[in-house]
């Protein structure tokens, strides 16, 4: 059984992995459409500061979104004085940090689903007379569907796992940013508590393991059904 502590961590590392994939798959979708479908100046660096994240060390992240968002920062401060919202020593921080790392791994397999869609298919729509935004709800957005779905599940995964951004940015607090692997850091460090990281290290690795087989298994889908359009 766990105990209300690794429960507690259980629950908040879900909601805020749940939250940090909610918020961000829009602008995933759209990143990625950018990069696939259109053509324009800058592009490569687009391209390079989207995947950013999966080179930069997570403390690095953590800090730059402490001096941006932090209480203090430049935007964050602006954020306290006129709305009173602030992301740092808070869940909603949490999720932040969360998405900012996986924000990559879903960009790049919504791209390669995208990528999959025969072009022709939106051309075709266009001539009948379909506009940009009915081809892509009806048509792309449809095809694309189970790669979105896979990325939306791989970042979910790797949010998950998100320790260094997290703790830089908002901290090591119980009950509001202490996620698996915050808690799993915290019981490593107190004497006598190896039994419960161990159980919190097999519910990550399940929770994983999990999330990482059912987006491997959305992706061959898509790629069967790639085939079945073509």
């Amino acid at each position: 059984m766990l105990s209300d502590y690794e429960w507690e961590a259980v629950q908040l590392s879900l909601k805020v992995s749940g939250i940090a994939v909610a918020f961000s798959l829009p602008l995933g979708i759209l990143m990625a459409w950018i990069l696939v479908r259109c053509r324009f100046p800058g592009k490569s660096l687009l391209d390079s500061v989207i995947h950013l994240p999966l080179v930069l060390p997570p403390v690095v992240i953590g800090y730059l979104l402490l001096v941006g968002l932090g209480r203090r920062g430049v935007i964050g401060e602006r954020l306290y004085d006129w709305f009173g919202f602030s992301f740092t020593f808070s869940w909603r921080g949490a999720a932040l940090a969360s998405a900012v790392i996986a924000f990559p791994l879903m960009v790049r397999a919504i791209r390669l689903a995208l990528e999959a869609v025969d072009v022709r298919l939106e051309q075709a729509a266009r001539t009948l007379g379909a506009n940009p935004w009915r081809v892509f709800l009806t048509i792309t957005l449809p095809l694309s569907f189970p790669g979105i779905i896979a990325g939306a599940v791989l970042a979910f995964a790797r949010s998950l796992g998100e320790f260094g951004a997290t703790i830089t940015f908002v901290s090591n607090i119980p009950g509001e940013t202490r996620t698996i692997p915050l808690a799993m850091y915290t019981l490593i460090e107190t004497p006598g508590a190896e039994e419960a990281a161990a159980r919190l290290c097999i519910i990550a690795i399940v929770l994983s393991l999990v999330s990482l087989i059912l987006s491997e298994w959305l992706a061959r889908w898509s790629q069967r059904r790639m085939r079945g359009h073509n």
